[in-house]
C-alpha cells in the first residue's frame, strides 16, 4: 500500500525560491523548517560543522547547545513525548553519533518520535576507519523505526519529509539520517517535494466492525471487566476516546507506566497503575478480572510478572496498532489490529447506539465488581510511614502535588524517584509524566525536563530525580543556566543507587556491591555538594534536610523563573512498595507491614 500526504507546514515555512542554488547543509535546513522545526538540540563538531553554520542563518529554528551529546538527545525526547511532534537533535561522526544511541533506544522502546541528525565522514572516506567514522546507519538499525544514509543531494528533501512523516504516524519512534560531509558542502537547486509516498508503509490500519461487535458482546457477558491501557492511548491522542469508553461502560482503568495520564487517575474509575511497583487495588482487579481489555499496550514484564499466570482466569482482547505486538509476549483471546483511537470512537458509537449512557460517578453496571475494587483500594491504599522531622521521599512527592494542585509536568530520572514520583503524584491529563520506561536509562530526567521545558514556556516543568540518575547529565545546568530555560528539579538524595540498595536488601541479605555514591572516608559528609556544584553552573541551589524547612523551599522553587535545585535528603532506607519480585505473580506482591500480609 503507498502512504501519500501534503506537506501541512510547507504554506507556513516554504523555504527558499525553487531554483535557488543550495548546499546540502542549506537544503537539509530548509527541510527541517518545512517540517515545521521551531528547535534542535545540536553538538557540533567537524563532520557536522557544515550544517550548524547553515543553522546560525535560520530565522525560524533555535539551536540550543546541549553539554553531552546524551543530553541533547535525551531533551530532544523530552520534547518530543511533551508535545507528540518530532524531537530533533543533532551531533557529529564517531563519539558525537555514539553518545546519542542510548537516547534513540530510549525513544524506540517507548515509542517516541525523535529525528536524530548527524554528520557523517564524506563519501569517499566511508569504511575506510577515516577519523571519527563510525557505521551509524548499522549501529542503529536495531533501535530506530527507519534511517537514512544520504549519499546523495537532491535526496535531502524528500529523505526529510519521509523521516518525520514515519518518525510521527503509526506506532511512532526514532528516525536516523545520517549525512556525509561532503553532501553537506555540495550544491544543488533543491526541489521540495510537497506531496509524499511511501511504498509498503501503510496507513494506520482500521478495526474490523466484527471484531469491535464481539467486544461489545463481551462487555455485555462480563461480570469483572477491566481495561489495562497503555503508551499508545497517549500516542494516538485517544485520552477523550478512553473517558468516554470508561464511563459508559463503567469499567475500571489501569494504565501501564507508558499511559500514566492517558486516564485521570482523581476519576472514581482510575486504579492508577498496575505493575512490579503499581497499586495493590490495580494488580488484583486486572488479574482477577473476566474480561481484560488491553489498549494499546505491550504486555511488559514489569507489567505481566510472571507472564504465563498474568490475567490468567480471564478473556484478553488487545487492541494495538502494530501487529508484530499481537500474541507476541501474551496469546490472548481476541487480538484486534487497529489504531487504538479509531477503535474507541467505533466502541463509543455501538455503545451509545445500544443505550449506554455516560456516568462519571454512578456506577451500576457491575455494581458488586465496582464494590470489591473499591474494597481493595480501602484495604490496600498506596501509604508510607510518615516521621516528624526526617524527610520521606513519598511525602516530598504528595506534597509537590498538592502545591502544584497537580499541574505541573513531571519528568523523572530511573530509580525509586521515579516509582515514588508515579505513586504520590496525581496526573490529571496525557504528556504530564515524562518517564523512560522502557529502556529504564538514568540520566534521562534532566534533559528531559529542559525538552519539555523549552515546548511549554508557561507551564512548570519539574524533574523528580535521585542524586545517581542526576550526577549522569549534571553538565547539562550550564545548558539551562546559558539558554534561560526554567526547568525546575528535586533530587531526593540519599547518597545510594537506593533501588539497587532496595534489592540487595531484599534478595542478597542487605551485601552492598558498590552502591554508595558518598565518600566512603568521610561517610557524615554529603557528596557531592550539590550546592557549591550548582552554584559554579550559576543556578541556584538549597539544601533541605528537615521537614519543617521543606514546604518554603519547595514555594520558593516553584516562584523561581529560573533553573532552580533543591537537594532533600531523604534516607536510603526506604523502600519503594508495594513491589511484585521480578517473575513473580501478583500473589506474591510485598506491601507495607502495616498492612498486614497479602490476602488478595
Amino acid at each position: 500500500m503507498k502512504t501519500t500526504t501534503t506537506s501541512k507546514t510547507a504554506k507556513l515555512h516554504p523555504g527558499p525560491e525553487r531554483g535557488e542554488t543550495m548546499n546540502g547543509a542549506e537544503i537539509l535546513v530548509a527541510s527541517l523548517e518545512r517540517e515545521g522545526v521551531e528547535v534542535i538540540f545540536a553538538y557540533p563538531g567537524g563532520a557536522s560543522m557544515p550544517i550548524h553554520q547553515a543553522l546560525t542563518r535560520s530565522k525560524i529554528i533555535r539551536t540550543i547547545l546541549p553539554r553531552h551529546e546524551q543530553g541533547g538527545v535525551f531533551a530532544a525526547g523530552g520534547y518530543g513525548r511533551a508535545t507528540g511532534k518530532a524531537g530533533v537533535c543533532m551531533a557529529t561522526s564517531g563519539p558525537g553519533a555514539t553518545n546519542l544511541v542510548t537516547g534513540i533506544a530510549d525513544a524506540y522502546m517507548d515509542s517516541i518520535p525523535l529525528v536524530a541528525i548527524t554528520g557523517q565522514v564524506p563519501q569517499e572516506m566511508i569504511g575506510r576507519g577515516a577519523f571519527q567514522e563510525t557505521d551509524f546507519f548499522g549501529m542503529t538499525l536495531p533501535v530506530v523505526k527507519h534511517s537514512y544514509l544520504v549519499m546523495d543531494i537532491h535526496e535531502i528533501p524528500r529523505v526529510v519529509k519521509e523521516a518525520f512523516h514515519i518518525a510521527q504516524t503509526g506506532r511512532p519512534g526514532p528516525v536516523v539520517i545520517d549525512v556525509p560531509k561532503n553532501i553537506q558542502n555540495q550544491t544543488a537547486q533543491p526541489i521540495f517535494p510537497p506531496d509524499l509516498t511511501l511504498r509498503g508503509y501503510d496507513l494506520p490500519p482500521h478495526a474490523d466492525p466484527v471484531a469491535l461487535n464481539e467486544v461489545i458482546g463481551l462487555i455485555k457477558s462480563a461480570h469483572r471487566p477491566m481495561i489495562y491501557a497503555g503508551g499508545g492511548i497517549i500516542s494516538s491522542h485517544a485520552a477523550g476516546e478512553l473517558l468516554e469508553f470508561a464511563e459508559r461502560t463503567q469499567i475500571p482503568v489501569a494504565t501501564t507506566l507508558m499511559g500514566i495520564g492517558g486516564f485521570p487517575e482523581d476519576h472514581p474509575l482510575s486504579l492508577k497503575w498496575l505493575g512490579m511497583h503499581g497499586t495493590v487495588y490495580a494488580n488484583c482487579a486486572v488479574n482477577e478480572s473476566d474480561l481484560l481489555l488491553a489498549l494499546g499496550v505491550r504486555f511488559d514484564d514489569r507489567v505481566t510478572g510472571k507472564v504465563e499466570k498474568f490475567a490468567e482466569h480471564g478473556t484478553i482482547v488487545h487492541i494495538d496498532i502494530d501487529f508484530s505486538e499481537l500474541n507476541k509476549n501474551k496469546v490472548v483471546r481476541l487480538p484486534i489490529h487497529s489504531d487504538i483511537k479509531y477503535a474507541l470512537t467505533e466502541l463509543n458509537r455501538l455503545l451509545s447506539e445500544g443505550g449506554y449512557e455516560r456516568h462519571s460517578s454512578k456506577f451500576t453496571l457491575h455494581g458488586k465488581w465496582f464494590n470489591q475494587v473499591q474494597q481493595w483500594k480501602e484495604r490496600y491504599p498506596l501509604d508510607f510511614q510518615d516521621t516528624e522531622d526526617l524527610i520521606q521521599p513519598q511525602y516530598v512527592v504528595r506534597l509537590l502535588n498538592d502545591m502544584t494542585k497537580g499541574d505541573a509536568i513531571i519528568t523523572t530520572g530511573v530509580g525509586q524517584h521515579q516509582m515514588w514520583a508515579g505513586q504520590y503524584y496525581q496526573f490529571k491529563e496525557p504528556r504530564q509524566f515524562l518517564t523512560s520506561a522502557g529502556l529504564g536509562a538514568m540520566g534521562f530526567g534532566f534533559p528531559a525536563a529542559l525538552g519539555a521545558k523549552v515546548a511549554h514556556p508557561d507551564r512548570q516543568v519539574i524533574d523528580i530525580d535521585g542524586d545517581g540518575s542526576f550526577l549522569m547529565n549534571v553538565q547539562e545546568l550550564a545548558c539551562a543556566h546559558i539558554e534561560g530555560i526554567g526547568a525546575k528539579v528535586i533530587i531526593l538524595n540519599n547518597q545510594h543507587l537506593g533501588m539497587v540498595v532496595q534489592w540487595e536488601d531484599r534478595f542478597y541479605n542487605s551485601n552492598r556491591g558498590h552502591t554508595f555514591l558518598g565518600d566512603p572516608r568521610d561517610r557524615a559528609r554529603i557528596y557531592p555538594d550539590y550546592v557549591q556544584l550548582c552554584t559554579g553552573f550559576g543556578v541556584p541551589c538549597e539544601r533541605v534536610v528537615h521537614k519543617k524547612d521543606l514546604r518554603a523551599a519547595l514555594q520558593r522553587m516553584l516562584d523561581s523563573d529560573e533553573c532552580y535545585v533543591l537537594d532533600i535528603m531523604v534516607p536510603y532506607t526506604e523502600h519503594v512498595l508495594p513491589m511484585i519480585p521480578a517473575g513473580k505473580t501478583y500473589r506474591d506482591i510485598i506491601i507495607d507491614e502495616r498492612h498486614g500480609k497479602f490476602e488478595g
